[in-house]
């Protein structure tokens, strides 16, 4: 897939996709949330303005408060591609969120997800 057709994809689109792979395998939209805050450095409140305003991953990762440190902690394969030497910056943190995301869904716990 191209990466600016990933790039423009809207957030808002994307987001009930990750919820619900998560809650088809038990999970919840409050860990997806989680999940996303952690990486993100969003609260609850500035993800769920994200979702509203309707923007793409591009802008919804450019305007991302903070990309938590512990983030080049992922590792492993998504979509065929090693997420740790993905070199574009922006896909690299576009495919750590799906690597999270299939770690939830693979019942990984919480806190081994988020490399504490």
């Amino acid at each position: 897939m191209d990466n600016n057709r990933v790039y423009k994809m809207l957030f808002s689109k994307v987001y009930p996709l990750l919820v619900n792979k998560a809650e088809r395998k038990g999970r919840t939209k409050a860990e997806v949330d989680t999940i996303i805050c952690w990486l993100t450095g969003y609260t609850e409140e500035k993800l769920a303005e994200q979702i509203q305003k309707n923007v793409d991953y591009e802008t919804f990762f450019k305007e991302a408060p903070q990309i938590n440190p512990n983030a080049a902690l992922i590792k492993g394969v998504i979509c065929g591609y090693r997420v740790e030497e993905i070199e574009d910056p922006l896909m690299q943190k576009v495919r750590w969120l799906d690597k999270l995301i299939d770690e939830l869904a693979r019942g990984k716990k919480m806190q081994k997800i988020l490399r504490s």
